[in-house]
This record gives C-alpha cells, sequence and structure tokens, in this order.
C-alpha cells in the first residue's frame, strides 16, 4: 500500500464528527462485561452481542472505524455476511488488536512488557486478507512514586514502534496505546510529569524505527488524578494539563489523537473530550476510540434478549452522538438526558 493511502485512512478514521468503536475485548474482558448483565460468553452471544452494535441503524454517521477481536474479525452477522464486509458496507473501517496482552517485565517488580511481536508479520497479512485496514497495540504502565522505571517505558516504547512498522509494511495503519493507569492516589502533576516521559520516549523510538507518523493514530489516556486521589481534578483542569503535555511531546503531523476512556465514567470520557475540543483548534484531530465507554448503555439495554436489540441501537447510537458532539466542543450534561432515536 502506497504511503499516502495511510495517510488518508488514518485521516478517515478522525474525519470530522467521528471516532473509533474499541469492540477488541478479550475473552476474559467479555466475560466480565457479560456477568454483569447474567448471561454466559459463549461464541453465539459474543457474535449475536457485537451483531447488535454494528449492525445500529445511522452509526456510521458518528463511528469511523471498529476495532475488532481476533475472534470477531472471522465471525459473520446473522445475514451471513463477514462482520468485515459488513462494516465496510456503512462506510465504516475494520481495525484489529495484534498485541497479545501484556506479562509481567523481566527484573521490574510491578511493571509489564506486552508481548506479541513474535509471528506478527504473518498475522497482519492473514489480517489485512480478512479486511483490517488499522490495528492496535496497547502497553501499560502503574504510576507510583517510582514507577514507572525508565526500562519500562523505554521497553514498551520500542515495542510499540517495532509493531508499527510492521504495521506500515503491511499497509495497516497502526494505533499505538501508551495506556498509563490511573489506579492509585497519585496527583495530576505526577500523572502529567509520567504521560510526558512516556510520550517523549514513544515518539524517539517511533522517528529512529522509521515509522511515518502522519500513518499512525494516537490512543493515550487523559491525564488525571489518580482514581483513589483525595482531591481530583476537574473536567478544566484536565483538558489543560492533557493539552499541555500533547503539545509538548506529540508532533503535528500525527493526523489524530484518539483517547481511551479507561476507567472513566461514560459521561467524564464524553465532557473531558469535549473541553478539550473546546480549548481548540489543535494541531491533531481529537477524538475517541471508546470500548466501555460507547457499550456500557446499549450492554445494559440489551441484555441478551433477542427482543431488546432496538432498545441496545438506540443507547449506543444516542452514546456515539453525545461524543460527536463533544468532538466538536458542542456536547453539554442535559445532552445525557435526551432520548434518542434509531
Amino acid at each position: 500500500m502506497a504511503q499516502n493511502d495511510l495517510h488518508d485512512i488514518a485521516r478517515a478514521l478522525v474525519a470530522d464528527g467521528k471516532g473509533i468503536l474499541a469492540a477488541d475485548e478479550s475473552d476474559g474482558t467479555i466475560k466480565k462485561r457479560f456477568d454483569t448483565i447474567g448471561i454466559e460468553s459463549i461464541e453465539d452471544n459474543r457474535r449475536a452481542y457485537r451483531d447488535m452494535l454494528f449492525t445500529t441503524p445511522g452509526a456510521e454517521e458518528y463511528i469511523s472505524g471498529v476495532i475488532l477481536f481476533d475472534e470477531t474479525i472471522r465471525q459473520s452477522a446473522l445475514d451471513g455476511t463477514p462482520f468485515p464486509k459488513l462494516l465496510e458496507s456503512k462506510g465504516i473501517i475494520p481495525g484489529i488488536k495484534v498485541d497479545q496482552g501484556a506479562r509481567p517485565l523481566a527484573l521490574a517488580d510491578g511493571e509489564t512488557i506486552t508481548e506479541g511481536l513474535d509471528g506478527l508479520r504473518g498475522r497482519l497479512e492473514e489480517y489485512y486478507a480478512l479486511g483490517a485496514r488499522f490495528a492496535k497495540w496497547r502497553a501499560t504502565y502503574s504510576i507510583t512514586d517510582e514507577l514507572p522505571s525508565q526500562y519500562c517505558i523505554w521497553t514498551n516504547a520500542h515495542a510499540l514502534a517495532r509493531y508499527a512498522a510492521l504495521c506500515q509494511e503491511a499497509g495497516i495503519v497502526p494505533i499505538v496505546e501508551p495506556e498509563i493507569l490511573q489506579d492509585g492516589t497519585h496527583t495530576i502533576e505526577r500523572s502529567y510529569h509520567v504521560a510526558c516521559k512516556v510520550l517523549e520516549a514513544l515518539y524517539t523510538e517511533l522517528f529512529d524505527q522509521r515509522v511515518d507518523v502522519e500513518g499512525t493514530l494516537l490512543k493515550p489516556n487523559m491525564v488525571l488524578s489518580g482514581y483513589d486521589a483525595s482531591n481530583r481534578a476537574g473536567v478544566d483542569e484536565v483538558a489543560e494539563w492533557t493539552l499541555k503535555c500533547f503539545y509538548k511531546h506529540v508532533p503535528a503531523a500525527v493526523p489524530g489523537i484518539v483517547f481511551l476512556s479507561g476507567g472513566q465514567s461514560d459521561e467524564d470520557s464524553t465532557a473531558h473530550l469535549n473541553a478539550m475540543n473546546a480549548k481548540g483548534p489543535h494541531p491533531w484531530e481529537i477524538s475517541f476510540s471508546y470500548g466501555r465507554a460507547l457499550q456500557t448503555p446499549a450492554l445494559n439495554a440489551w441484555a441478551g434478549k433477542p427482543d431488546q436489540v432496538e432498545a441496545g441501537q438506540r443507547a449506543f447510537y444516542h452514546r456515539a452522538k453525545l461524543n460527536s458532539a463533544a468532538r466538536s466542543g458542542l456536547y453539554a450534561p442535559e445532552m445525557e438526558r435526551e432520548t434518542a432515536s434509531v
């Protein structure tokens, strides 16, 4: 694939008013989600759930791409259409999670390294043939007074860049996801300090490994106070600290920043996104790549019941619409109470 094609796909994923649905939950994560509504995590239920999301009428107004799991990219809708083909038919770009999870980092107590580079070139070729045009790789970092270590920061940056280079070789746009876990009591200043170090290392490695950043997207956490902090930063403060960090360390050539929601509530993740866009314009598009924060209302409304599919779709459509509004700084909390129709 030509370099310009990667640029076009990356830009399409952050098109005006649109963001990405992360539907790439591992078997363990989707089981936890299904446990909350009391249904068994078997393949038929997982397929039915994804079918409900992907066939939502009008979702393409607000959703540019969907990150799939290995099982999901091989599944088909109720009418037999492979999920990647179904998404393409709606103008939604299929993507794929390619990392194989975080594992303990050797000689670094409490820290992790993401695995999955072995055999990745072959897997990317297969995923491209199945319809994937972008991919995602997640690295995780814990915050304490001492962590993350430079060792953890740089080994994960190196792996993220190796993954990104292999993606671009395969004609696939890489989303690089350095997630700094916000569990703990740390201040927003500490979160900012760690985020700066992580992004500095990431872009050093991406440049050193010849990755064309115009054909990539960044999927980071927002700069937040620790979830257990006694005095947590408000919405505007989060936006200010996050933008301050990104202006220092994210090249203007990157087409877009697609935030993860992490452990934030649905409303908080939308409000923070809105506050950042309200302070624009910025050199990059500021968008979303949410999983739980887009899916929770839909999951609860659907509850595994065939006669509740439309209710689930209405909830998903409404949540996507609110985040689309936040992309332009036009979201307001009272919009949460509006009833959307599909």
